[in-house]
């Protein structure tokens, strides 16, 4: 069949109904990347890798990657008045002592949308122990960021910046050691 009979056998066939385009279309299961196990570490690994955000700087708002969907979801929202100093999220295809991929801690000016990835570089490691388990947090520099980019050692940092970050954990500790507390108590009251 020559190439002007298939042209002319689409443009006689009938496009389907709106209806039918519809339900075709919920028939068929598309999928999404999921950004832990399909996003690639990145080529420049380990000097430089990718990072999924899951939490913007600035925010009090928890996110989480759901680990069966892959949509990044509301976690919790933070009580107190602490909020992220910088761009929260994970180094895909990675996997921690706690089951969760390494978490990432990325320098930069601005914040970012949730899912979006970036690249970055470490610069140093806050040891961290979570529901007694290790959950150290790579602080790292967006490679990308002019006014960051050129770090590479957490020392370099402004001393005011470091202890922003390590307080920011701290406070974490501390908020998660009350609601153990709490929870304590709860639990031999009733």
């Amino acid at each position: 069949m020559s190439e002007e009979t298939k042209e002319d056998q689409k443009l006689q066939r009938p496009a389907p109904r709106l209806n039918e385009r519809i339900l075709s279309s919920l028939s068929r299961r598309s999928v999404a990347a999921h950004p832990w196990h399909d996003l690639e570490i990145g080529p420049g690994a380990p000097q430089i890798f990718n990072v999924v955000v899951e939490i913007t700087k600035g925010s009090k708002v928890k996110y989480e990657l759901d680990k069966k969907t892959g949509l990044i979801k509301v976690d919790r929202i933070l009580y107190s008045s602490v909020v992220y100093p910088h761009n929260y999220g994970f180094v895909p295809r990675t996997l921690c002592e706690d089951n969760d991929p390494i978490d990432v801690l990325v320098i930069m000016q601005e914040p970012v949308l949730p899912g979006c990835f970036l690249r970055a570089r470490a610069i140093g490691l806050m040891p961290m122990i979570d529901q007694g388990e290790k959950d150290d947090k790579i602080i790292a520099v967006c490679v990308d960021d002019p006014e960051y980019k050129h770090y590479t050692d957490i020392k370099e940092l402004p001393p005011h910046r470091l202890s922003e970050i390590r307080r920011f954990f701290e406070d974490c500790i501390l908020f998660f050691m009350y609601l153990l507390i709490r929870l304590y108590r709860f639990l031999n009251e009733h």
